[in-house]
C-alpha cells in the first residue's frame, strides 16, 4: 500500500490504483487515520490470567493436543471437572495465535494461477471436451474441440462415443500436423480431465515439443476460451436438445464450426471472423472497414458528433489469467 500511496502523488489516485487493480475504496480506507480508542477495561467475569495459564498449559498436554475445545469441555465434565467454558477456551487459543485446525491432516498442495499469454496465432491453443445428449437417455456422445486463443479459430475437433486419451492423442497429432506445429512453437492449455492430464496425451507433447498447463482443481474458469466457446454452440437456436445418432451430431457439429471459424463477427475479436484472425487477413479487413466509415464521415459529418469514427481493432495479446503488475511502483 505504501508503493501505491507514492505512485498516487505522482500519478493520481485514480491511475494508481488502475494500473495494480486496486478499487479505490480499499485506499482510501487504507491510508485513513485510525480512530483512538478508549482503552476497554477487563470484565470482572474474565478469567485471572494465572487461570488463563494453566487452561493453555492444559490444552497443550499430550492428552488434548490434537482436540477441538469441545472435545476437552465435554471430556472435562464427564470427569467431573470444570475449568472454563468452550467459548473462554477459544478466546485463550485465539490470543495466542492458536486457532486453527489442531489435528494432523494431509495438507494438499497450493497451485497457482495458470499466467499465459498469446500474441498471435498457433501459440497458444487451448482444448477440452463437453458431452452431447444422445437419441436416449444416459446416452452421450463426446465432441472434442481444440481452439487457437488468439484468433479463436478451431482448429481441431472430432465426435467419438467415448473419452479416451488415445483419441485425443490422435486428434492431436493430426492437428499439429496440419497447421505445421514446430518444436518449442506451441503451448496446451487443458483442465485436468482424465484424458488431459493422461500419459499418453503427454507423451504426445513431449514428442511434438510442446508445452503443456493445466487448470487448477475446480477452478472452471481458468480455461474460459473453450467454455465460451461450448457456451456459443449449445446457446443458437438450432442446437438441438438431443441427437439421434452419431453421424447426426457430426453433421450438426460440422455445419457449427464451419459457421463459427468463417462467419462468427466474434466481440473478442474487434468483430473480426476467427478465419481472418488466424490466416493474417485481420488488418485488410479494418483498413476496409475503416475506408466505408470514412465515406459515410464524409457524406453525413453532422451524424457523428464525436469526429470521425473508427472501426473495433484486433487485440494485440490474449492473456489467462493476465496477472496484476507492479514493477512500475517498486521503484
Amino acid at each position: 500500500m505504501k508503493v501505491v500511496a507514492e505512485a498516487a502523488e505522482k500519478l493520481g489516485v485514480v491511475a494508481a490504483c488502475d494500473a495494480v487493480g486496486l478499487p479505490r475504496a480499499t485506499y482510501y480506507r487504507a491510508i485513513a487515520k485510525p480512530k483512538e480508542r478508549a482503552a476497554r477495561p477487563p470484565s470482572h467475569r474474565a478469567v485471572p490470567p494465572e487461570d488463563r495459564r494453566k487452561v493453555l498449559d492444559l490444552l497443550h498436554s499430550e492428552r488434548f493436543v490434537d482436540a477441538a475445545p469441545a472435545q476437552v469441555y465435554a471430556a472435562l465434565l464427564d470427569e467431573g471437572r470444570y475449568i472454563c467454558s468452550e467459548r473462554t477456551m477459544y478466546r485463550i487459543l485465539e490470543a495466542n495465535k492458536e486457532v486453527k485446525e489442531r489435528r494432523d491432516l494431509l495438507r494438499h498442495p497450493t497451485y497457482a494461477a495458470p499466467e499465459l499469454l498469446a500474441t498471435k496465432p498457433n501459440e497458444l491453443w487451448s482444448w477440452d471436451i463437453t458431452k452431447l445428449l444422445g437419441p436416449q437417455k444416459w446416452s452421450y456422445y463426446y465432441l472434442y474441440v481444440i481452439m487457437d486463443v488468439f484468433s479463436r479459430y478451431v482448429v481441431g475437433w472430432m465426435i467419438a462415443e467415448r473419452e479416451t486419451a488415445m483419441l485425443a492423442e490422435k486428434l492431436f497429432a493430426q492437428t499439429c500436423e496440419r497447421q505445421g506445429i514446430l518444436p518449442g512453437q506451441l503451448t496446451v492449455h487443458a483442465d485436468r480431465g482424465s484424458p488431459m492430464i493422461s500419459k499418453t496425451v503427454a507423451n504426445l507433447y513431449a514428442d511434438l515439443g510442446v508445452t503443456k498447463t493445466h487448470s487448477r482443481p475446480h477452478v472452471s474458469n481458468d480455461n474460459p476460451f473453450s467454455e465460451s466457446q461450448f457456451k456459443t454452440m449449445k446457446y443458437r437456436p438450432e442446437f438441438p436438445e438431443r441427437f439421434g445418432c452419431l453421424q447426426d451430431a457430426r453433421a450438426h457439429c460440422r455445419d457449427f464450426f464451419d459457421w463459427y471459424n468463417n462467419e462468427h463477427h466474434h466481440s473478442g475479436l474487434g468483430l473480426l471472423t476467427p478465419y481472418e484472425v488466424h490466416h493474417g487477413l485481420a488488418s485488410g479487413r479494418v483498413e476496409q472497414r475503416a475506408g466505408v466509415l470514412a465515406a459515410a464521415y464524409a457524406a453525413h459529418p453532422e451524424r457523428f458528433p464525436r469526429g470521425l469514427p473508427k472501426p473495433p481493432q484486433l487485440p494485440t495479446e490474449v492473456w489467462i489469467n493476465k496477472p496484476i503488475r507492479t514493477e512500475a511502483f517498486a521503484q
